[in-house]
């Protein structure tokens, strides 16, 4: 956190001065914004498992309200474990539809490349929420550490 002063109702903040709430708000976000996604294995890992996870490759026809294509995640997936199923004949639960809770559906499989390769998204967007909650809670904290009393928030 960069150092602070307030000058005639306004703060000066990472270098600029004369900052209203809103300004210094938005300084803060970007500074914890930058601390997070500094070059880290995890984000990135995050952004590649998102990505791979997209279904824009071709494949089979497929009947009809199946979701169309497929992703290189479940492609790779599929290729390295081939037909191998759970044991015991256990189903394990996966998302399909979409990235966002009200358009994906739960479908038990009992694949375990099919299992893999949709599973990898899922832990990219864990990934990316994790740090998108820890961005705005910094945020937030440090924020309210700077701010005036009327212009805190909570």
């Amino acid at each position: 956190m960069d150092t602070t002063e307030e000058l005639n109702g306004t703060c000066f903040y990472a270098g600029k001065p004369n900052l209203n709430a809103a300004e210094l708000l938005f300084m803060i976000f970007c500074e914890n914004t930058a601390s997070q996604f500094g070059i880290g294995a995890a984000d990135f890992g995050a952004v590649v498992a998102l990505i791979s996870g997209r279904n824009n490759l071709g494949t089979r026809p497929k009947p009809v309200g199946a979701t169309l294509g497929t992703s290189y995640a479940s492609k790779a997936a599929r290729k390295m474990f081939k037909k191998t199923k759970f044991p015991f004949g256990i189903s394990m639960p996966t998302w399909l539809g979409g990235y966002t809770p009200w358009t994906a559906k739960r479908v038990m499989v009992r694949n375990i490349g099919t299992f893999v390769g949709r599973s990898i998204p899922l832990i990219g967007i864990i990934i990316l929420a994790a740090d998108v909650s820890a961005i705005i809670y910094r945020t937030v904290r440090d924020y309210n550490i700077i701010a005036r009393g009327g212009d805190k928030i909570w």
